[in-house]
């Protein structure tokens, strides 16, 4: 308890607004793995072919980037915590019209699939840019540690008690499955509802109201447009490769919540400890490890391409994918820090242009998944795409290196974390002015 105490008042150390955006990231990280995962599952069950679930995560991806853009233009006319709600609610949305579908099409699909984008360009452009003006370079790995703590906890319990929810609820009679689905979705309405609420408590200021669509950038800012490709390489469908690979091999929804579970707890652990006690200079080695684990699980998948095989990709997974994370997001903000120093542009510029990198990652990723699926089988794309792509993602470590150094040579450094509970100034301004 002593302990316990002792992390909560050093939470408490960190300014009002970044608390309150961690709050309802946690409130709103109960719904992700509903979407991320058993979305996947039911687009799985309802078509069972492989195809269909890359197809929607396709059309999802594509309306990411277009919300990117029309979100920079109304962040000059609404509060960015209207939007930031808006996204989270969206996604509820597009989970009716998904449940609503009587026959799964491709123009279903990807009506839905272009919605749950739209929430998703909402949610992600808008966090983006909070956990940016929130934080500063020194207390980034704490935030995406517990951040990571957080949604590595929820995926311990969450994916294991819906998947014993739809488990039992159903009872293998697919109208009640479809019930399920639909009580889900309305809970998860509920929890999209109550993070809205929780992050309107917070001051979090617009970005200036300014041109943020360019052309020409940094040499430091195409790097980390490579970076950006290389990692939605994997996004193209490490979302639900899971639900496709358990749904193939194991063949419920209950045993996906329960292999989702294992070895969450050591990772959780792990998170918090790396990010309360790692420095700027340890990302290069947490992002090392991180894809190393990733391309491990994806080696063991290729070779057995059994349930072994999709029990140690998936532990692997969920000790890899958040060691990547928190060293990517702290690197991509760090990069921000500096080019929009360099060249005095909107942050958002940054968040904007950043996420059409990843659309080309994800289309080239979900395009080598098709290929495979439609030229030769879909089991060859579930064994060996993935494979490919964990192992080209390991240049990404090489890339990284020249991004750091580069951001050193510019001159962007961590600061000491001084600020009191209440403090208004983010640690960002706080730099930017010194």
């Amino acid at each position: 308890m002593k302990k316990f105490l002792h992390e909560y008042r050093h939470f408490l150390s960190y300014p009002r607004d970044m608390r309150m955006l961690l709050i309802t990231n946690l409130v709103y990280g109960l719904v992700m793995p509903v979407i991320e995962i058993f979305i996947g599952a039911y687009v799985m069950r309802k078509s069972d072919d492989v195809k269909m679930v890359v197809t929607y995560q396709l059309a999802v991806y594509t309306g990411i980037p277009i919300t990117f853009l029309v979100n920079g233009w109304l962040l000059q006319h609404a509060s960015i915590k209207r939007l930031y709600s808006a996204g989270m609610l969206l996604s509820g949305v597009s989970m009716v019209v998904m449940m609503s579908l009587n026959e799964l099409s491709l123009v279903g699909l990807g009506v839905a699939g272009l919605l749950m984008g739209l929430s998703f360009g909402l949610y992600w452009s808008n966090r983006d840019f909070l956990a940016l003006s929130s934080t500063a370079d020194s207390n980034r790995n704490y935030y995406y540690g517990l951040e990571n703590f957080f949604s590595t906890n929820i995926g311990i319990g969450v994916p294991f008690l819906i998947g014993a929810f739809i488990g039992k609820y159903g009872g293998g009679d697919p109208i009640r499955i479809g019930q399920a689905y639909q009580i889900i979705t309305g809970v998860v309405f509920f929890l999209a509802l109550m993070a809205s609420i929780i992050v309107h408590r917070g001051s979090f200021p617009n970005p200036p109201p300014s041109k943020f669509i360019y052309f020409r950038y940094h040499w430091l800012w195409n790097r980390m447009q490579m970076l950006a490709i290389l990692k939605g390489l994997a996004q193209g469908y490490i979302v639900t490769a899971p639900a496709m690979l358990v749904m193939r091999h194991v063949g419920q929804e209950g045993s996906l919540g329960t292999i989702l579970s294992m070895g969450s707890v050591f990772s959780a652990i792990l998170l918090y400890i790396l990010g309360r006690t790692t420095q700027p200079r340890h990302r290069i080695y947490l992002f090392a490890l991180g894809l190393s684990f990733f391309a491990l699980g994806a080696l063991a998948n290729a070779a057995l391409f059994n349930k072994m095989g999709v029990l140690v990709f998936m532990l692997l997974l969920v000790l890899g994918r958040p060691l990547a994370d928190i060293a990517y997001f702290t690197i991509q903000m760090l990069v921000i820090d500096t080019v929009s120093r360099l060249e005095q542009r909107n942050k958002y510029t940054y968040i904007f242009n950043q996420e059409f990198g990843f659309y080309v990652g994800r289309f080239l990723g979900c395009g080598l998944f098709l290929l495979l699926a439609y030229q030769v089988s879909g089991e060859i794309a579930l064994r060996y795409a993935l494979l490919i792509v964990a192992v080209l993602q390991l240049l990404s470590i090489a890339v990284a290196k020249t991004i750091l150094k580069g951001c050193a040579e510019n001159g962007v450094d961590s600061v000491p974390i001084t600020s009191k509970p209440d403090a208004t100034e983010t640690y960002a301004t706080a730099k930017v002015a010194q």
